[in-house]
């Protein structure tokens, strides 16, 4: 059966639209009406590619107490999301050609929204065998690596590329073990500790010079080099001066972008994250965004217990998949981004990153995978109503203007909030 979703708002585009989809894909796109076993009617609503969240932490297997990847992927199309990128730190790591096909398993059984699977390093023997599973990227969290180990883990992927079909992309969390080490072990000798002080323990300093690494270990090594969740803006200097010159991109988050270290006196260590909030004067802004930017959410849920547990054994990480959207759309209608900018922060620029084929675009030939918003929906956040498991937001709360209705991935309807 064929399936037209009727009376879509294209944002580069003038007039309603009607797209006709068989088969999972995208056959036509027309301003007149076409004839079809059915219809999905979204009320002159903007219709976008299916988002893309390029950075996600489910937690499966191993710590399925903090998410799951059926919870994940409910909380994805809830958000808007049809596509997520999960990350290799779980339970055992899945960075084996056996870790990774197990998880291959379980997103396939769990999940109701494509997912791809990043893999984590490993001896080049490993990840030869690895790559015939086809994980879009290798993540190396570069704060939990030395110097002489971070040169031997980039000429091993740099073999890699030369020897088997990896694609040569590399992801890399950007913070510098040595500095993260030094000034922690500093702070912890004050008489006592504020949650803010993590945000100091692991200064823009230390991601500074991690993204000045990683750039050079992956032009040397002949690699494409993606940065996580860039925080500082001479991180960002830097990535955007070496984009000139060799293939680096990179992804903000939502809380890096809205918000600075001062938010520790508000949420204590429930914003507790890696990497932490900057100090304004070192912080990326809205003002960052154009057409060139990606966005992450680095959704990473944590149970509450975890979360409290003080400045330094408290777990790292936000959970951001139900919030995003709202949050950029809000700033759309604040005037401070382009609304012609969310389909390719959202999702086109991480499909071209990850590669991720027929996605990305509202194109013939194309993906069925949409995103549906009411950019005019007003509301605030309510963590109660949420999908994920996480019990907290730092959003929670906040007002916004605009929310994603409706999620459909390959044709089908995941999410509905038009009825």
């Amino acid at each position: 059966m064929d399936l037209v979703i009727k009376n879509c708002k294209l944002v580069d585009a003038i007039g309603e639209h009607h797209i006709k989809i068989e088969n999972g894909k995208i056959t036509e796109i027309s301003k007149n009406p076409i004839k079809a076993d059915e219809y999905i009617d979204i009320r002159n609503n903007y219709i976008l590619p299916g988002l893309i969240d390029p950075h996600v932490h489910f937690r499966d297997p191993g710590l399925t107490q903090k998410e799951d990847f059926k919870t994940g992927s409910l909380s994805a199309a809830n958000g808007g999301f049809t596509t997520v990128i999960d990350m290799p730190n779980t339970i055992p790591k899945t960075n084996t050609y056996n870790a990774l096909k197990e998880k291959i398993k379980i997103a396939k059984d769990k999940s109701v929204v494509n997912f791809e699977l990043q893999a984590g390093h490993n001896t080049l023997e490993e990840m030869e065998r690895i790559i015939k599973l086809n994980p879009v990227s290798f993540k190396i969290f570069m704060d939990l690596e030395s110097d002489e180990s971070l040169e031997r883990i980039f000429a091993d992927l740099g073999k890699l590329k030369e020897t088997t079909e990896y694609n040569g992309l590399v992801s890399v969390h950007c913070e510098k073990q040595s500095i993260v080490k030094e000034e922690t072990a500093k702070l912890k000798q004050k008489e006592k500790n504020t949650a803010i002080d993590y945000s100091y323990a692991r200064p823009a300093e230390s991601e500074d010079e991690s993204v000045e690494q990683a750039i050079k270990l992956a032009g040397k090594n002949n690699l494409k080099l993606h940065i996580c969740h860039l925080s500082s803006s001479k991180s960002l200097n830097l990535a955007k001066d070496a984009s000139k010159t060799q293939e680096v991109s990179w992804e903000f988050t939502p809380h890096h972008l809205l918000l600075d270290n001062s938010a520790f006196n508000v949420y204590d260590t429930l914003i507790k994250t890696n990497p932490p909030l900057r100090e304004k004067q070192d912080s990326i802004s809205i003002n960052d965004l154009d057409s060139s930017s990606i966005i992450g959410t680095d959704h990473a849920p944590h149970t509450m217990e975890d979360k409290s547990k003080g400045v330094w054994s408290s777990s790292p990480g936000i959970p951001n998949l139900e919030t995003v959207i709202p949050l950029l759309l809000t700033e759309v209608n604040r005037g401070n981004i382009d609304l012609k900018i969310i389909p390719k922060i959202l999702s086109e620029n991480a499909a071209k990153v990850y590669g991720l084929k027929n996605k990305g675009k509202i194109a013939i030939g194309y993906d069925a995978d949409f995103t549906v918003i009411d950019l005019k929906q007003e509301g605030k956040f309510n963590i109660e109503e949420f999908k994920t498991k996480a019990e907290y937001s730092p959003f929670d709360g906040w007002s916004y203007i605009g929310m994603p209705v409706m999620t459909i991935v390959k044709g089908k309807t995941v999410m509905n909030k038009l009825n």
